[in-house]
């Protein structure tokens, strides 16, 4: 277990221990993730899918309209409480059905792992909703979280995402605050799961899929995610350009490399994996990923047989996702 307490005087533990974090995180940085004991053979597959769901509620004031309150004075509480407490039916259902969303994937594997399955599922909460569960007391959830990401009878079917503990937006978001941010949440995550867990996650995706279009802005973003120990990033089809003529890369389903430099000639790469179709959010419940995934076949590539990888993200708890499985 992790040497980090989650919590001093009621505030969440967010920096501190980056000493701790950091040994963590680059003690086994290019060692196989459970490859030994996947299950698969990668050897005879002709192709694959990538499918991850990111979860996210904000903090806002405790206070809302029609409740006599002063919201420049109220505490800040997770907006999924906020939507629990409401007086509006329609968000106490809604707040009933997204819990269950933060919970599922920890009722959804161990059963299928126990009825010989083998599921695979990629997910990234952000710190902002890991604090407000944990506030309101949905111990439950963090509990049923903690399951597949520990116990080893699951934790090889769970593949966590790093992101921003307050879902940073890097265009926006000065630079030293977005790399606060992204250490923020891996110290916190460790907190909560441990350091074993944490030295797992090396894939990072950034909130709303966003890169910055400023080239000192986006070389400090890779920079900020590098340095933290992370591998890889998650990025838009969209967002993704060949360098010697503009256009979308033809290579969509293999890993690319993502080339920043700054205004001082500086240049920094990172590894990138091509979310496809776009920002469409209903793409994993439609099965899109599978479908793209089963019509594939090895790419020669350079002399060399790649195995395509289709890779989606969509929100977990909205966009007619809801019902996606793992």
């Amino acid at each position: 277990m992790s040497e980090i307490f989650e919590y001093y005087n009621g505030l969440p533990n967010l920096c501190g221990s980056e000493g701790i974090v950091e040994e963590t995180v680059h003690a086994g940085l290019h060692r196989p993730v459970f490859l030994h004991e996947s299950g698969i053979d990668f050897g005879n597959a002709r192709g694959c899918c990538a499918v991850a769901l990111h979860m996210h509620q904000p903090l806002i004031p405790a206070g809302g309209p029609g409740r006599g309150s002063d919201m420049r004075h109220e505490p800040l509480i997770g907006n999924l409480q906020f939507m629990t407490d409401s007086p509006y039916e329609e968000d106490r259902h809604n707040a009933e059905v997204f819990r269950w969303c933060y919970k599922r994937m920890g009722e959804f594997i161990p059963r299928l792992v126990e009825e010989g399955r083998n599921p695979r599922i990629m997910i990234d909460y952000t710190g902002v909703l890991l604090h407000g569960l944990r506030q309101m007391a949905a111990h439950d959830v963090i509990d049923s979280l903690a399951a597949i990401t520990c116990d080893p009878r699951y934790r090889r079917c769970v593949e966590w995402l790093g992101t921003t503990w307050g879902h940073a937006v890097a265009p926006s978001t000065p630079p030293l605050d977005y790399r606060m941010h992204v250490r923020a949440w891996q110290h916190h995550f460790c907190a909560i799961f441990g350091q074993e867990a944490l030295s797992r996650v090396r894939g990072f995706v950034p909130s709303e899929m966003a890169l910055p279009n400023h080239p000192d802005l986006a070389y400090n973003m890779v920079k900020s995610v590098k340095e933290s120990g992370y591998l890889y990033m998650i990025v838009q089809e969209h967002s993704v350009e060949r360098p010697y003529d503009g256009w979308g890369s033809q290579w969509l389903h293999i890993p690319n490399r993502l080339v920043c430099r700054n205004s001082r000639g500086e240049e920094i790469s990172i590894i990138c994996l091509i979310k496809t179709g776009g920002s469409d959010t209903k793409l994993i419940a439609q099965m899109q990923p599978y479908d793209e995934a089963y019509s594939q076949r090895r790419w020669d590539y350079e002399g060399r047989e790649i195995l395509p990888m289709v890779t989606q993200i969509a929100d977990g708890e909205n966009g007619h996702v809801i019902a996606s499985g793992a």
